[in-house]
């Protein structure tokens, strides 16, 4: 239901393992690659331990697509059964023609033949075996004397033990010491350290679609890890809450107390929960939120579903993950700071970035001039400054939105290059830098802005504003510094509307070439929080 609002087109947390996001750090990558050099090499049995939540099946899935392709796999994922129980799950996952009565020496016989045959076509069978801390003792016995099949140089089948720390100490029973003395390779998921967590966060968030400045602070993330434990599963169930909250009350910014309400409503916190406040059946999301976000979701929602009475109402594709029932009324106007509107001439080109980075199409000066005429939003009707303003105070007064003290945009300048911070009378980009200090002080928190794009060349942006200037006012086009992934970035804003349904008609209605880097709206509030939030981080010393 937050995907639009934080230009998302999948779930960034799901707790069902998805072999398209897997994660490599955390010294996860590096024991995927030798688990695959183990079996690759034919060595016996393997074990793999980890605490609850820490990646076990997703290490497990991720390893069975990546082996050799002449490597079959069989997966046991409830090993809770007998001796003679084990024999049949395998044999009937390698579709052996046995019967359910057969006995375990016709088993035993029917799969070596089987293993034998694989051998001769230079193929190797290899088991998973998932919660294997729940294995009987006399199981893993059996486990063992299935590792005995092997000809003079090579094992016949392998064994891989995915389980929890209990596995180990199972292991450690003197009457199982043969199978201990098996096992070749012991690998452990460690929890993820604050660091690991920062990057798991944005890899996630990337993975999903996501290409804003970072949203969750260092302060946030270390908390996130100490109440998660650093597990995977764990901080997946809190950062999705955190970010539900952040959508309920319009910001972008995830803060400690987001993440403090979501940990206090997750099965695992020790934090007490509220007295007064159950958690709340969220609809349409499925997700229960105790306390703080269960009555913050719930007035947010309140509130979108409120319509005006003389107006239409719109349903746009920006709001494919939004509830069907939440449409919104018509605007009134789109509004922006008066000042010189630029009119360059534009020839087309398109530059390309490597890595993470999406292309994005630029345009180059030429004598000509400009033949193609300004873009304007589909039903919004232009409205000068003083009469922008009031309607923006109306609507705050209207939602009761209080603006934040207005930070300086410009702390972050310090931290980009000399060379790009060097401007030119005529220098676009340093009179929309300008411009929209001017601008945040006066616009009221609770009007929305389209994100057009963020980037950490701005050079690369002087260029872009010329594509820009095709289509939208310049004098509508708003700059502000900010963090992305870590580094000093620039975000572009176009327009202000005062209502979802008003910003997302123009939204949609935007030229194709300017919806290139997925623009999404966002919240006048939830960018002085951003602001001022990353302007706190790089003045703030770095604690050891």
């Amino acid at each position: 239901m937050y995907y639009a609002f934080f230009g998302l087109n999948q779930a960034p947390f799901k707790i069902t393992p998805d072999t398209d996001v897997f994660f490599e750090g955390g010294n996860r990558g590096a024991i995927l690659e030798a688990l695959i050099y183990a079996i690759s090499n034919g060595e016996g049995i393997i074990k793999v331990t980890g605490e609850v939540g820490s990646g076990k099946t997703m290490l497990c899935r991720v390893l069975q697509t990546r082996l050799p392709k002449n490597v079959e796999t069989v997966y046991l994922a409830n090993p809770s059964m007998s001796p003679e129980e084990i024999l049949h799950a395998i044999a009937f996952e390698l579709q052996l023609p046995i019967t359910k009565d057969a006995g375990r020496l016709e088993v035993m016989h029917a799969l070596n033949a089987y293993l034998l045959e694989r051998h001769a076509k230079q193929r190797q069978v290899v088991v998973f075996v998932e919660e294997s801390q729940g294995m009987p003792i006399p199981t893993l016995e059996e486990v063992r004397l299935l590792s005995n099949l092997e000809t003079k140089q090579h094992k016949l089948l392998q064994i891989v033990l995915f389980g929890q720390p209990e596995l180990d100490e199972n292991l450690r029973q003197p009457q199982i010491r043969q199978l201990r003395e098996r096992i070749t390779h012991s690998f452990t998921l460690l929890p993820l350290d604050q660091s690991d967590v920062r990057a798991y966060l944005t890899f996630r968030l990337q993975a999903a679609g996501y290409h804003g400045p970072d949203l969750f602070s260092r302060r946030v993330i270390a908390y996130l890890t100490r109440a998660s434990g650093g597990l995977t599963r764990r901080i997946n169930l809190v950062a999705d809450k955190a970010l539900l909250a952040a959508f309920a009350e319009g910001t972008h910014n995830v803060t400690l107390r987001h993440v403090k309400a979501a940990v206090r409503d997750s099965e695992f916190s020790d934090l007490p929960r509220p007295r007064s406040a159950a958690p709340l059946a969220y609809a349409l999301g499925g997700l229960t939120l105790g306390g703080v976000i269960g009555v913050a979701v719930f007035a947010a929602y309140q509130t979108l579903l409120a319509p005006a009475p003389s107006a239409p109402m719109v349903s746009t594709q920006a709001d494919a993950a939004v509830p069907a029932a939440q449409t919104f009324n018509a605007p009134a106007a789109a509004t922006g700071v008066d000042a010189p509107a630029s009119h360059a001439p534009n020839t087309a080109i398109t530059v390309t970035r490597s890595g993470s980075e999406r292309s994005a199409t630029v345009y180059r000066s030429t004598a000509e001039p400009r033949s193609t005429p300004a873009w304007t939003p589909q039903g919004s009707n232009a409205a000068s400054p003083v009469s922008a303003q009031e309607n923006a105070a109306a609507a705050g007064a209207q939602s009761g939105a209080t603006s934040l003290p207005t930070p300086q945009p410009g702390l972050l300048g310090s931290e980009l290059e000399a060379g790009d911070r060097e401007s030119a009378a005529g220098d676009v980009l340093e009179q929309r830098l300008h411009a929209t200090e001017q601008w945040l002080a006066e616009q009221n928190g609770s009007v929305y802005s389209i994100q057009l794009l963020g980037t950490n060349d701005p050079e690369l942006l002087r260029v872009y504003f010329k594509t820009i200037a095709k289509y939208l006012e310049i004098d509508k086009v708003y700059v502000y510094r900010t963090m992305a992934n870590q580094r000093p970035s620039l975000t572009v804003l176009y327009g202000n509307f005062f209502n979802r349904a008003e910003v997302n008609r123009v939204l949609q209605s935007l030229p194709e070439e300017l919806k290139t880097n997925l623009p999404y709206y966002r919240t006048i509030q939830g960018v002085r929080s951003e602001i001022a939030r990353h302007s706190y981080s790089s003045l703030r010393p770095e604690r050891h």
